[in-house]
């Protein structure tokens, strides 16, 4: 209704009389004038509460775990493990996984409150319009319509700073998301290379207890070939005993390899079962570097997500302290509007019955019984909380990679060692076996040389997976991997 009568409005202004445009113009040269003057005020005006200054949190020069201090290259991280497949369940899960589709609505839902909040910075304008039926009583009653329609405008002047301040705090608050979006990349990736190492391991701890199993039944057989007789019945016994003790050792492999490309599904928001064909084949572990650069912890503060999130965290709280202490002052305005008011709907159009108002206020809260005041502490109080919590998340990263660091390098160290068991074990088990055959010792011993050759195999394998993911938890606690982040899309069709 209102589109249908603003066109003949302003036609009626073109054909008004001089006299009303000039009158027109006047108006306008005051609003201008007015506007002004509020603009000279707004430009000296100030922002209240203290301006965020970037924390300064001292770190160690080098880590104790490494004396390495060369860069170190975590774009793109997983493609140090040169594995394909890899490379490409990495790739599927960060166009399709919906942790990171939520973390990624999550910064759409920060850039929308960021630009409500800084429409707040600018004048708003309305448009309304009315018909009412009325009527008085008395000694003469009087009836009639009445018809109105304008435009209000309102500006808020902010004059010290409260409106620029939540901008402020809102600008942070989308850093802060933008940050957590690129942890989720982070983790998500670890959460797709770890399942897959510990897929390739739980596949080779099975081809480690097949191949013994096969050893196993072949010693199993000869024994009972060489004692037929009741009288070999102990070691036939012990053979078949061995065997199976192996063999119950299938099932449970089986069932974890089944599961982690289950969890891969749905990391790449796929039915747990969809990535079976594709994974269920045997592939080896991944080989390792045996070092690993884990450049200065100088650098782990300007790269690391979470890190970053903590000190734009800090920054909104901030922010905030000045938008709470803003309400302490005065607030002014510059309101105007313009309309018509017509006993007939016809009349709206007629200059003669314009209705306009123009002129600034202002208001002030000068009493709230301490609200504004506790309201101020109460912030102050989330900024020392945002301060305490960038302090721990410093910490806590550290921690990590220093962790990270000695696990990787006394794990491979522990893997050496279980190579050369493995090897120590395996001599053991043939010079056993021919010992026995000849007749040389009894069957016990090549019993215990089995069983420790497979204990030690398997406990290898375990190893080589866990230098693989212990490469990873490096990797990870790095905060690499997002630098080549894929753009944020627009919101999917439903």
């Amino acid at each position: 209704m209102l589109g249908k009568t603003h066109a003949p409005r302003f036609q009626c202004l073109e054909n008004c009389s001089a006299t009303a445009r000039v009158e027109v113009q006047n108006l306008l040269f005051r609003a201008a004038r007015c506007a002004f003057a509020v603009a000279l005020l707004f430009a000296a005006g100030c922002m209240v509460g203290p301006d965020y200054k970037p924390p300064q949190y001292p770190v160690p020069t080098v880590w104790s775990a490494t004396a390495a201090t060369q860069p170190v290259a975590l774009t793109n991280w997983w493609t140090q493990f040169n594995d394909a497949t890899l490379n490409s369940l990495i790739a599927r899960a960060l166009a399709t996984n919906l942790d990171l589709q939520i973390a990624e609505s999550r910064v759409r839902q920060a850039r929308a409150e960021r630009g409500r909040v800084a429409g707040g910075f600018w004048p708003g304008l309305d448009a309304a319009g009315s018909y009412r039926r009325q009527s008085t009583g008395g000694a003469v009653p009087v009836s009639g319509d009445l018809y109105q329609a304008g435009l209000d405008a309102a500006w808020e002047i902010d004059l010290f700073g409260g409106v620029r301040r939540n901008i402020e705090a809102a600008e942070a608050d989308l850093a802060a998301s933008v940050e957590q979006r690129r942890a989720v990349l982070v983790s998500l990736a670890a959460e797709v290379a770890l399942n897959y190492l510990n897929l390739r391991g739980y596949q080779q701890q099975l081809a480690i207890a097949r191949e013994n199993i096969a050893a196993q039944e072949r010693s199993a057989a000869l024994t009972r070939k060489r004692f037929p007789a009741f009288a070999g019945k102990l070691e036939v016994a012990n053979a078949e005993a061995l065997v199976a003790t192996t063999r119950a050792a299938l099932p449970v492999l089986e069932s974890a390899a089944r599961q982690t490309i289950f969890a891969l599904g749905v990391l790449l928001a796929r039915e747990p079962d969809a990535l079976t064909g594709e994974l269920e084949n045997a592939a080896p572990l991944p080989p390792t570097p045996p070092e690993v650069p884990a450049g200065l912890p100088s650098d782990l503060l300007r790269r690391r997500p979470d890190v970053r999130a903590a000190e734009a965290g800090l920054h909104g709280a901030t922010a905030r302290i000045g938008v709470a202490t803003a309400d302490l002052f005065p607030k002014f305005s510059l309101t105007g509007s313009l309309g018509t008011s017509s006993t007939t709907g016809s009349g709206l159009v007629n200059w003669n019955n314009r209705v306009y108002a123009f002129g600034p206020s202002i208001s002030w809260n000068l009493f709230s019984a301490g609200s504004t005041l506790a309201q101020i502490e109460a912030q102050n109080e989330a900024e020392q909380q945002a301060l305490l919590t960038y302090r721990k998340t410093v910490l806590t990263a550290l921690g990590e990679v220093e962790g990270a660091l000695v696990a990787y390098g006394k794990e491979q160290q522990h893997r050496q060692a279980l190579a050369a068991a493995v090897a120590a074990n395996q001599e053991a088990v043939e010079l056993a076996t021919r010992l026995y055959t000849a007749g040389q010792t009894d069957f016990l011993n090549v019993l215990s040389a089995q069983r420790a050759l497979y204990s030690v195999q398997d406990a290898l394998v375990q190893s080589e997976r866990s230098v693989a993911t212990g490469l990873l938890a490096i990797y990870k606690a790095l905060g690499g991997g997002w630098e080549n982040e894929p753009p944020i899309p627009p919101r999917p069709a439903r």
